[in-house]
């Protein structure tokens, strides 16, 4: 029982890490959820035999087991997100996942906990319904199609030993969950489900290994920080439930419900601390912003300073590598958290302008630093003395960059909101998106970011 609670903590505590460590990235989006709906499963088949009902017991078990099927889900998302953005299907799978995929498998993770037809019996064990195999087939289907569509996508990417980590341990994943589906109603459970567990662990492991290498981050001393403050406030307060049950009442399913409710929330209130006080600060110094801009600041600085990867010698980067580092903070343009975290913040460049306006050398003050140079360098591609906005092939790299980063507008984005865009930004998103296409714009990007690499090098030689 201690190593199936332990299971549920480091499943549930690395689902949500994976998805605070950045709430804007889909593909840390959806393996954080997926290792979440794993959690889940498990701690509803741990409760299911401790149930004082044989009904509630059933229920349980339905919805434990229909839980594991949603990781095939949400890694099929993962591995459309991992494909390049150049890739010409990407979106068309991104679309198909989203509208199609997705909410087939909820239709069908529904069915299964609703109804008999998958997982059938009269007790906590489940049992295979007759739909049993269409079931499997609707879930694994998409999976095993995405990964042979994106096979030749996956493979364009630069090997690292990240990336050939998280590609053996999802066939590994296919693997343990065909056989935990197949062979659930022969084998001990237990076994069955320690496997895609394990897997799913390690895939998000490499996950986010690659994710920090992209973005340049530092990943160990914000992956510890992260465990010590949530199984800190777990072991706190999860603790007196297990005292109680140790020393008092024994087992039983109340406790035993609750001790999982304490773990769940107070990993998560640890994972999303930073967005829960500025709530609370929200209500409490509604008529003092000086004072919440003052805290979210100070809250940012320090959630984002184990991040940052000061071992990294930008001197020594190539040109591709720098470009590409470049290309990672121009997406962050808008958010000054996420740019504090770019390597680039530890440019000389950087810190003789602070050192020339006499400013504080702090990762805030840094990442202001690097929004103002990057905004000169996309500057410098505008043709001179010829208005605000041009559709001639000179002003392609300008437009390219400032108008998605700087003025940030989304020219493919059906939900974007730009009502309040200046018109020359309004103009310009029209310009977009009658004219010209996402991968255009993709390539075009790609040339200018050069060009900003380039010279931010050669100011700051």
């Amino acid at each position: 029982m201690v190593v199936a609670i332990l299971l549920f903590a480091i499943l549930f505590w690395f689902g949500l890490y994976l998805i605070s460590r950045d709430l804007t990235s889909p593909r840390l989006r959806f393996a954080g959820l997926g290792l979440v709906s794993s959690a889940l499963g498990w701690a509803c088949t741990i409760l299911s035999p401790y149930t004082p009902t044989s009904a509630l017991a059933v229920a349980l078990a339905r919805v434990g087991w229909s839980l594991f099927a949603l990781p095939v889900c949400f890694w099929t998302g993962v591995l459309i997100a991992l494909l390049p953005e150049d890739v010409p299907f990407r979106a068309r799978l991104t679309s198909i996942w989203l509208y199609t995929i997705l909410p087939v498998t909820a239709l069908c993770i529904l069915l299964s906990i609703g109804t008999p037809l998958v997982f059938d019996g009269t007790t906590g064990a489940p049992h295979p319904g007759f739909a049993t195999f269409v079931f499997y087939a609707l879930v694994f289907l998409p999976f095993v199609a995405v990964v042979c569509l994106a096979w030749s996508g996956l493979r364009s990417l630069r090997p690292t030993p990240a990336r050939v980590v998280l590609l053996i341990t999802l066939l590994l994943f296919i693997l343990s969950t065909g056989l935990f589906n197949l062979l659930q109603a022969w084998l001990p459970h237990t076994w069955l489900l320690v496997l895609p567990g394990f897997d799913l662990f390690v895939a998000g492991t490499a996950l986010a290994v690659v994710d920090a290498h992209e973005q340049g981050e530092s990943l160990l001393p914000d992956v510890f920080r992260s465990f010590d403050f949530s199984f800190g406030a777990a072991l706190l307060f999860a603790g007196q439930v297990v005292l109680v049950i140790l020393l008092g009442t024994g087992l039983t399913f109340p406790l035993l419900a609750l001790l999982f409710t304490v773990l769940a929330t107070s990993i998560a209130a640890q994972m999303f601390s930073n967005q829960l006080a500025a709530l609370l600060d929200a209500l409490a110094f509604f008529n003092v912003p000086q004072l919440r801009k003052a805290r979210t600041e100070l809250r940012t600085a320090a959630s984002v300073v184990p991040r940052v990867n000061h071992a990294l010698d930008l001197q020594a980067l190539d040109d591709r590598e720098f470009s590409r580092l470049t290309r990672r903070a121009l997406s962050h343009f808008g958010d000054l958290s996420r740019l504090a975290t770019s390597p680039l913040t530890n440019l000389p460049l950087v810190e003789t302008r602070l050192a020339e306006r006499h400013a504080k050398d702090d990762v805030i003050e840094r990442a202001i630093e690097l929004k103002a140079l990057l905004s000169e360098s996309i500057a410098r591609l505008k043709p001179r003395q010829k208005g605000d906005f041009g559709t001639s092939d000179e002003w392609r790299h300008y437009n390219a960059l400032y108008f998605p980063y700087v003025a940030g507008i989304k020219p493919y984005s059906r939900r974007a909101q730009h009502g309040g865009s200046d018109p020359v930004a309004q103009k310009a998103l029209e310009w977009f998106r009658t004219t010209i296409p996402e991968r255009t714009l993709h390539n075009w990007q790609t040339v200018a970011t050069k060009l900003v690499a380039q010279d931010i090098r050669a100011r700051g030689a």
